[in-house]
């Protein structure tokens, strides 16, 4: 019979099958387990990220005039001008810095998994899965989402 751990997880990647695991998030990657070039972890994803969705809200409400959060009942026209300025600010500062205002903020980079900035189709790509939402709910052993993992890209300490 076939067992669950037999055939793996798409999301675990090489090794998931021999059930061979890390020591720590980033081991299989190469990467330090600590300081600068460890994997990012969750905590600090997910606070910067609620201050580029932030950074996006006071953007959207002073030139769209989109209602702030409880201040209003947001329209869909509304979240999709709140969707693009994110998705905006995401491809243009990952593709060229390496990283968003929030993730600069809490000592965060986005890279391409060999070590560079990540290329514009890299960006491309990986914004387009972040817009979608639910492939960032999914992550692996390493703490990389579905939208990283598609992309090529890692997000680092700095």
């Amino acid at each position: 019979m076939v067992d669950r751990r037999d055939i793996g997880s798409w999301l675990e990647g090489p090794g998931s099958r021999s059930g061979a695991s890390s020591a720590y998030p980033g081991e299989r990657l190469g990467m330090p387990r600590d300081g600068a070039g460890s994997m990012g972890r969750f905590g600090r994803r997910l606070v910067g990220v609620v201050l580029d969705w932030s950074a996006c809200q006071l953007i959207a409400f002073a030139f769209f005039g989109v209602p702030l959060p409880f201040a209003g009942v947001a329209t869909g026209r509304d979240t999709a001008v709140l969707l693009a300025i994110f998705a905006l600010e995401n491809l243009l500062l990952v593709g060229t810095l390496g990283s968003t205002l929030g993730h600069r903020v809490v000592g965060l980079r986005v890279q391409a998994t060999d070590g560079r900035l990540p290329r514009p189709f890299q960006s491309l790509v990986r914004t387009v899965l972040l817009c979608l939402f639910l492939p960032a709910m999914f992550w692996d052993k390493d703490g990389r989402g579905l939208h990283d993992k598609a992309a090529g890209t890692v997000i680092v300490r700095t």
